[in-house]
């Protein structure tokens, strides 16, 4: 089965290549900022709604007027026109708040659609990368699996440039014939059915002294305001960077471990069950006047710092790469309520960390006790197992109108 997969690989530019890629990030930017500002004055002052085929026509009269648009490319200028059309369509849909000017610092690179524009000078280990009126540019990296290159996206990230390459390949990955149920929480990161707990990293929390030192010093530094036209101090910057660093570093290790625990996971056990939890509603904000306000931050703060909803989709793809099966169980069988070995069920409160039934006897760790329920629900489905992944993770997905959607639809004239 031929899957789509993204590799990302570190770019190696030279000075001049570097100075002419931050020169390419700047048009793009401002290409972007002018879209939304002619779809946002049009509609306010005519009342007219612009569409991404009116922008994308408009492309070759506006390279005409401004010749150092051409060297960039038609299909990268059109893949930033759409990421204008997508941010617009997400607000539509009530998805994410009204689209907003971005600054340099805040826009990070741009994206190649098709194969036009580029080239990759590599099997997934090492190589280069072609760009047109650009030359070659040295890349670093291994891919697990490399297959037909089909887009490619310029990151500028931290002062380092990275190329983000998705290719068409057919992943083959290796797994047992084991069955196993995960529970997900923070005092354990994950507990496994067959008694395996692995404890939670607290990457956040290691470096959350070294976060609260350095935002201590960028709070005595001049920030910048727009409104007053007051510019933001060099100390300001470098400190900000400083932050920024740090909290990168930590999102790398943890992205770095869910990788190891996904694959660890899926390398002996084709089948996985795990409750299937609202990440977005329980890491939401305290109510306004709540005593227990702090408890609530410190709790939504673990809850995101093990990354259960990306650990999900991890363990998820792997599983579809070695033709797994993976069981969402739903939260009316109130796993951590109910006993594995008897079924009774008695509420607990959080305190209680060890399942005792008085039904039964059963003793076993509370969490360890959650996952077990799991796998028994899954192992019972039997033959309808396979039915049980169509179910998603929490609301059905919207699409907002990709490269893929608007190559299925007619093109549209431009207006007259």
């Amino acid at each position: 089965m031929i899957v789509t997969r993204r590799t990302t690989f570190r770019l190696y530019p030279t000075k001049s290549q570097e100075v002419k890629l931050h020169y390419w990030r700047r048009l793009h930017k401002d290409l972007y900022n002018a879209c939304l500002y002619h779809r946002k004055t049009e509609y306010q002052r005519f009342g007219n709604s612009i569409s991404y085929y009116d922008q994308q026509n408009i492309l070759p009269e506006f390279k005409e007027c401004w010749h150092e648009y051409k060297e960039l490319g038609s299909q990268a200028l059109q893949s930033t026109v759409k990421r204008v059309d997508y941010a617009f369509q997400r607000f539509f849909k009530g998805l994410s708040g009204y689209p907003k000017f971005k600054g340099a610092r805040h826009y990070r690179g741009w994206t190649y659609p098709g194969i036009s524009g580029w080239k990759a000078h590599t099997t997934g280990d090492n190589g280069y990368l072609e760009l047109s009126n650009l030359g070659q540019i040295q890349i670093r990296g291994k891919a697990r699996t490399w297959g037909t290159p089909t887009t490619c996206t310029i990151i500028c990230q931290q002062g380092k440039w990275y190329v983000s390459i998705t290719v068409n390949c057919e992943p083959q990955r290796k797994t047992g014939i084991g069955a196993v149920g995960l529970d997900f929480g923070t005092y354990h990161a994950i507990a496994c059915s067959d008694g395996t707990i692995i404890d939670n990293p607290k990457l956040l929390a290691n470096t959350q002294q070294k976060v609260e030192q350095a935002s201590k010093k960028l709070r005595r530094k001049r920030a910048p305001n727009f409104k007053k036209k007051i510019k933001a101090s060099k100390r300001w910057r470098k400190t900000r960077k400083q932050i920024s660093k740090l909290q990168n570093k930590v999102a790398n290790q943890r992205q770095d471990w869910q990788h190891k625990v996904s694959a660890q996971i899926i390398k002996s056990n084709s089948l996985v069950a795990t409750e299937k939890l609202n990440i977005t509603q329980m890491t939401r904000k305290a109510k306004k006047g709540s005593k227990r306000k702090h408890q609530k931050t410190g709790l939504n703060r673990s809850l995101l710092d093990v990354g259960i909803g990306n650990l999900t989709s991890l363990i998820k793809y792997k599983l579809s790469e070695c033709n797994g099966v993976f069981v969402d169980v739903p939260l009316k069988i109130a796993p951590s309520q109910t006993c594995p070995n008897c079924g009774h069920k008695k509420k607990k409160e959080l305190s209680e960390r060890v399942h005792n039934c008085h039904n039964c006897n059963f003793t076993a760790d509370r969490d360890v006790a959650a996952a077990m329920v799991m796998l028994d629900y899954a192992q019972a489905l039997g033959t309808s197992v396979s039915n049980v992944d169509a179910e998603p993770l929490s609301k059905t997905t919207q699409y907002c109108g990709g490269f893929r959607q608007v190559q299925q639809m007619k093109r549209q004239k431009p207006r007259t």
